[in-house]
């Protein structure tokens, strides 16, 4: 799929090679040097030859991912096994999957191999892969999914794997949970079977039945599509909630369920609960969930839900703060926007201003040069959503870095 005209007037996105007057130039964000780039240990003092081709991107990133997989095998796993338990299975599995993104061998190691243990341990006989009671049975289950997928060796894993898509199919929120197809809850997917659905449970149940090998028209699929439209603020193509045509800014926001709900940063910067006076508030991570997973449902860039999509991306591109929230959830911001604009086949994108971006240049470089000397990230600006825990950035982090690879 190649996106390469779904925006208004000038702003277009670029497909396919990166224009002549880009290469050979470093594309860092705004305030990144090349003595920034260099302290991580990833050039000489002064340069910036990492981000001038493919090959140098690729050899910086490679240097990156050493130190974070060193890391988690070296200080973020327990005695048992597990990275952060204290979240169920959810933290391992981002783990495992990350480890094994960059390094598919490291399958039948000491540390991957306990780790996987430690989520086998977990599965329920409903199928289900989560800690005992816990609250958040479709994030677990998802997650431990991409992990088991990526690991599944001699379909060594089959049974499990079967068993968890019979499970996150039977807690959609569907005819089988009794909910009509005119209900704003309609096919998203919640913490649990019986909490309220929203975008990103939706994206990450979404996101499993794909590894699990489902195409664009598995009826789960398609479902989950249906509640996803509901969640952009766009009227007329899916959207028929009250709050369709308030902002109609083409972004999506966390849940058109249960009267809808978004989330807002408050004037000292912190993230709440708000409905923004009776309109739901588009901010970016949910719209680069929204924008992966209609892609995975089988849109294209003909779909005025993309283009609107791609609209808002364009009028909001920045890799300083997730868009409309600042800080807070910047780290699950970076991977959902590395991994939905690679689902989108864009090589480069252009912005409100006219100016062209490299996306996986200028990611790479953002989260180098916000890597600890450990090898760990930690969102030291807002932990809101877990983004204090070393290991879920960490994983967080190199799963982003899996897209930037040119």
């Amino acid at each position: 799929m190649h996106l390469s005209d779904v925006s208004k007037g000038s702003r277009a996105v670029v497909s396919g090679l990166i224009p002549a007057f880009l290469v050979g130039v470093a594309l860092l964000p705004s305030g990144v040097t090349g003595d920034d780039v260099a302290s991580q240990g990833n050039a000489t003092q002064g340069e910036v030859a990492e981000f001038q081709t493919p090959e140098q991107t690729n050899a910086a990133i490679d240097k990156s991912v050493e130190l974070a997989i060193g890391f988690l095998k070296n200080r973020g796993q327990t005695g048992d096994g597990a990275f952060s338990p204290e979240t169920g299975v959810a933290v391992t599995s981002l783990c495992v999957r990350a480890i094994l993104e960059h390094h598919p061998t490291d399958v039948d190691s000491p540390v991957v191999q306990k780790a996987i243990q430690f989520i086998l341990d977990n599965v329920r006989p409903s199928g289900g892969i989560h800690a005992t009671g816990s609250m958040y049975r479709n994030y677990e289950t998802s997650v431990a999914v991409g992990a088991l997928v990526a690991a599944n060796r001699d379909k060594r894993y089959e049974s499990q794997l079967n068993r968890a898509e019979a499970y996150l199919k039977e807690i959609q929120w569907d005819e089988g949970e009794g909910v009509e197809s005119s209900d704003t809850a309609y096919g998203g997917a919640g913490y649990g079977k019986h909490a309220r659905p929203d975008l990103s449970n939706t994206s990450f149940l979404v996101d499993a039945l794909k590894d699990l090998g489902n195409d664009a028209d598995d009826e789960a699929i398609q479902k989950a599509l249906r509640f996803i439209s509901r969640t952009q603020n766009l009227a007329g193509h899916g959207n028929d909630t009250e709050h369709a045509d308030k902002i109609g800014d083409g972004g999506f926001y966390y849940t058109p369920a249960a009267g809808g709900e978004t989330k807002v940063v408050s004037e000292d910067g912190d993230s709440e609960d708000g409905d923004n006076g009776g309109a739901l508030r588009s901010y970016g991570s949910m719209t680069y969930a929204g924008l992966k997973s209609m892609i995975y449902a089988g849109l294209t860039d003909d779909d005025p839900r993309v283009a609107a999509a791609m609209d808002f991306i364009q009028k909001t591109y920045s890799l300083d703060e997730n868009p409309g929230m600042g800080k807070a959830g910047l780290y699950y911001y970076y991977h959902t926007f590395g991994k939905a604009l690679a689902a989108a086949d864009i090589r480069v994108l252009t912005d409100a201003d006219g100016e062209n971006h490299n996306w996986r240049r200028e990611l790479a470089a953002t989260l180098i040069n916000a890597q600890q000397a450990d090898g760990s990230w930690v969102n030291d600006g807002n932990d809101r959503w877990m983004e204090g825990n070393r290991n879920l950035v960490t994983a967080y982090a190199l799963l982003a870095l899996k897209y930037c690879r040119e």
